[in-house]
């Protein structure tokens, strides 16, 4: 069975590292967010990317959902001394990583080729594409202010009330080789429990992609990234409330619902079934909550079994 899944960060990781246990690797795409990406101390960073790989990989900070377990931050430390910033904090085998892609860039790699070949020398044998070989850099509004996406994520906290967000570049770019075929084979679409409007969105400002989506066959499911009117992690449920959208299970499935046909919501939020049933869309209630990777696995089953 073909499965696409659509990918932001720690969310949609540890639902990813279910789905790896349930079906062969090569039947699984993952398309990434490169909205998040930055370029700092002269490297190439693609945080949404690294989660993913360093989780399949196993290697990732399970603490934290993200870095590498057991990192060390000396250069990033030294670099402080130098009075380089250092609010992005970088672990040392973290940045080998961004050293190798940095370096696969400059000799005329794609980012998907680049991430392809990290993914093959991590040991990962899933498919995972940026959503774009070109740039598509997230900004975020805060009244008159804007702000690079980490600018507003890492350094100042998501403490920034969201007015506005721009995916700077979407209209000009394509989707990354295969995603647009992938999404034509594909039997079952998976849409991460993410960022609607920070990761997710991201992605489907490519107009492609989404219009993609609107046509496929395949069944679109979705798994709600809030849970009792909170984000489970994140400031998805601030957001959509600065933004003028419900920040509930309905809020979410509502977002997507030009295109999606099932939707996956937490016990929390039953009440919200039959709303979202008359949106058009299939509703299975579950405990969303992947605390383990026990947990992500019985998710996955549900997402692989729905109908």
């Amino acid at each position: 069975m073909g499965v696409l899944a659509l990918a932001g960060g720690v969310g949609a990781a540890k639902l990813l590292r279910g789905l790896v246990h349930l079906i062969p690797p090569q039947d699984l795409v993952i398309v990434g967010n490169t909205g998040d990406d930055l370029e700092l101390y002269g490297l190439h960073i693609s945080p949404d990317l690294d989660i993913i790989m360093y989780t399949l990989a196993g290697i990732v900070d399970e603490s934290k959902g993200w870095g590498i377990s057991g990192d060390t931050f000396h250069c990033i430390d030294m670099l402080g001394k130098f009075e380089f910033e250092t609010w992005f904090k970088l672990g040392d085998r973290d940045l080998a990583t961004h050293i190798a892609r940095t370096k696969m860039l400059r000799e005329d790699m794609t980012l998907s080729q680049a991430t392809t070949q990290l993914c093959k020398m991590l040991g990962i044998k899933t498919q995972l594409t940026p959503m774009s070989d070109e740039p598509v850099r997230t900004k975020v509004f805060s009244g008159k202010l804007r702000l690079d996406f980490q600018e507003y994520f890492v350094k100042r906290g998501t403490k920034d009330e969201v007015t506005g967000v721009l995916f700077e570049g979407a209209e000009r770019v394509k989707p990354a080789p295969g995603i647009l075929e992938a999404i034509k084979q594909a039997e079952r679409v998976i849409i991460c429990p993410s960022n609607p409007i920070l990761s997710i969105s991201p992605i489907l400002s490519i107009s492609p992609i989404r219009d993609e989506l609107r046509k496929t066959s395949a069944r679109v499911i979705g798994v709600s990234p809030i849970v009792g009117g909170k984000a489970v992690k994140g400031p998805a449920d601030r957001v959509m409330v600065s933004m003028g959208f419900e920040a509930s299970a309905y809020g979410v499935a509502k977002f997507y619902a030009d295109f999606l046909d099932h939707f996956i919501i937490d016990k929390a939020d039953e009440q919200h079934k039959t709303r979202i049933e008359e949106l058009g869309l299939t509703v299975t209630v579950t405990d969303t909550l992947m605390r383990n990777f026990e947990d992500s696995v019985r998710l996955a089953k549900v997402v692989m079994e729905a109908k």
